[in-house]
């Protein structure tokens, strides 16, 4: 048989085609590899509609293998910029941006549903303490004016002065709000100051709060004075790294004799040899005592708190002025990104949830606790994957 394309009926090759409406002549398309942005999406894709349904985040810390699963997955996203960009066209919910620490204590305050940090002494009162424009321009606005009677004053500052070049006085780190009281001195950009007064107190609107606020009368040693609140010297003084003056006594690290010890925060590490405990780097617990931590630790081998296990004290910080549950309470949210997920079986067989141990390491901790005392916290969150505390972002 020849082949002869002349004797070929193109026209009705082309009717064929033609008359073909369901397209069963089509070639069929080659299906398309999938690729890494479309595993990606289709991850993604799941994340978003667990929060369609439940209106939240997926927890990454939850017992629920699926959604624990999901809010991993979440966590990994949000931490790569990669995958953030490659996403942002999908995220309707805004999932991508991790939540922003809060800009202030008052949002601080204003999350914290149960209560915990709640404290009627003020140590933890640092919503006044932080980069608070409002409270620095009240200072500036309290401005130095002459002092008429400062003859009266004159000598105190002399007898100060001369304890201090005695050794009878020294000069201390200042120890932040609770310290500003009537009768003390503090030295505030290389000029002593006597606080003089403390009034009356009043209730000043402080952002979504209000709070109680006292004016004081400042005295300065060049014959000068101020009628700050309480809350805008204590800011100035740990802006400008002032000091305390204290009794020789009393060491840098110590307090005001009027001071009250209410308790601890100690943070330990765990001697235990069981395995899954032993190979966990990094593994502290947080937590507070009303009395010595040594008498509190001592039957830590049975006790499923310390993981059935001896403990080892790493750090013993006494607390004044203020229940050490609150102070415990803000360093435990701080961390709360660490907190060890693990069970642990107590004396009776029963199951046990240790929720005071986190994976963080010990300069971390100790950083964060500083924090705490000199009201920088809320500038700060823990990065996990880090495993640091660094600055939120302005």
């Amino acid at each position: 048989m020849s082949e002869n394309h002349d004797d070929f009926d193109f026209d009705a090759l082309d009717a064929i085609f033609e008359s073909d409406l369901d397209g069963l002549l089509d070639t069929p398309e080659k299906p398309k590899p999938v690729t890494s942005l479309d595993r990606l999406q289709r991850a993604f894709s799941e994340v978003m509609d667990f929060y369609r349904e439940h209106g939240r985040l997926p927890d990454p810390d939850t017992r629920e293998i699926a959604e624990r699963k999901l809010g991993a997955r979440l966590f990994g996203i949000q931490a790569d910029e990669e995958k953030k960009e490659a996403l942002v066209e999908l995220d309707e919910f805004g999932l991508l941006e991790m939540s922003e620490a809060p800009s202030s204590l008052d949002e601080l305050m204003d999350s914290d549903d149960l209560d915990l940090l709640g404290d009627d002494s003020g140590i933890l009162d640092i919503s006044d303490l932080p980069v608070a424009e409002s409270e620095l321009r009240e200072f500036e606005a309290a401005a130095r004016e002459r002092c008429d009677d400062f003859e009266q004053f004159k000598p105190l500052f002399k007898q100060q002065h001369a304890k201090l070049s005695s050794g009878e006085l020294t000069l201390a780190q200042f120890k932040g709000l609770p310290s500003v009281t009537q009768g003390k001195y503090f030295v505030l950009g290389g000029l002593l100051l006597y606080v003089a007064e403390v009034g009356e107190s009043t209730i000043v609107q402080s952002g979504s709060r209000e709070r109680e606020k006292q004016r004081l009368r400042v005295i300065f040693e060049n014959g000068t004075e101020s009628s700050m609140y309480r809350q805008s010297l204590a800011i100035r003084l740990h802006e400008k790294d002032g000091q305390a003056v204290v009794r020789t006594s009393l060491s840098a690290e110590e307090i005001f004799e009027e001071d009250k010890e209410t308790g601890h925060i100690y943070v330990l590490s765990s001697e235990s040899e069981d395995p899954t405990v032993k190979g966990i780097p990094n593994l502290y617990k947080i937590g507070f005592s009303r009395s010595e931590v040594q008498k509190r630790i001592r039957n830590a081998a049975n006790d499923p708190t310390y993981l059935m296990a001896p403990v080892k004290v790493e750090d013993d910080y006494k607390v004044y002025n203020v229940q050490p549950s609150k102070v415990e309470a803000l360093i435990h949210k701080l961390f709360a990104a660490a907190r060890l997920n693990l069970s642990q079986v107590d004396g009776s067989g029963k199951d046990y949830d240790p929720s005071e141990w986190f994976i963080v390491p010990l300069e971390e901790v100790q950083k964060g606790i500083d924090l705490i005392v000199n009201g920088d916290v809320i500038h700060y969150y823990y990065d996990r994957q880090q495993q640091k505390l660094v600055p939120n972002e302005v």
